[in-house]
């Protein structure tokens, strides 16, 4: 798979997506946060066993899985020049069980990784980064197919989206000085950079492929299964 667009031409991209659309990012970025941060905080403030608060906290953050996938499929849909949609960023309800099974098998696959060493562990997080993408892409793949997919799609290109990641370090610091308010323009840009980064795989992707409801891979050139 050979790419071309350096991170300065993928932010570029990003930013023609949300030129015009800048207030309906920060919006869902809003939501996004107000629900999965905003909400565990009141619990936990409001309970008074540490321990309650804290389980309370991660039942929430489990329960709205969906709402991750859903804010990163808002911005990979504007990526794609649909009009945004705040629906959007709930449609993963419907399908609770399939988004809740592909994020936990991510998770446990790079905590194990990441007990072995820090940077595995880090390294197998950008192999899964594409995983949301792809099941928005592939509606009838399951877990397994989905991270063996990312990691067959992100296959040398890790430190490119590493340091893509990286170039938007002085604005996440910037952020933080506008007491956060900065976050809300500054997330939408690099999750649609990271949109725009996963459309670059799929239109460089040497690999004619198909993918059956099982989460195989059947490819055309006669090449092996993932």
């Amino acid at each position: 798979m050979t790419i071309s667009e350096t991170s300065g031409e993928i932010k570029d991209k990003a930013l023609a997506t949300l030129k015009g659309k800048w207030a309906e990012g920060a919006v869902a970025t809003l939501i996004y946060y107000a629900v999965m941060i905003g909400i565990p905080t009141v619990l936990t403030v409001a309970c008074a066993d540490e321990k309650d608060a804290n389980g309370i906290s991660t039942i929430i953050q489990l329960a709205f899985i969906p709402l991750a996938w859903g804010f990163t499929v808002f911005f990979l849909r504007m990526a794609r020049g649909r009009r945004p949609d705040y629906g959007w960023l709930f449609e993963g309800f419907k399908r609770w069980w399939w988004l809740f099974k592909a994020y936990i098998l991510v998770g446990i696959f790079t905590f194990l990784w990441t007990l072995l060493l820090i940077v595995p562990g880090i390294m197998k997080s950008y192999s899964y980064s594409m995983v949301p993408f792809i099941l928005e892409d592939n509606p009838d793949i399951t877990a397994g197919g989905a991270i063996d997919e990312s990691s067959r799609l992100m296959d040398g290109h890790r430190m490119r989206l590493f340091i893509l990641d990286l170039s938007f370090i002085g604005w996440w610091l910037l952020s933080l000085l506008t007491l956060g308010i900065g976050f809300l323009f500054l997330v939408p840009y690099w999750q649609a950079a990271r949109a725009h980064f996963y459309a670059e795989l799929k239109a460089n992707d040497d690999e004619v492929e198909a993918i059956t409801a099982d989460g195989s891979m059947d490819e055309t050139n006669g090449q092996q299964a993932l």
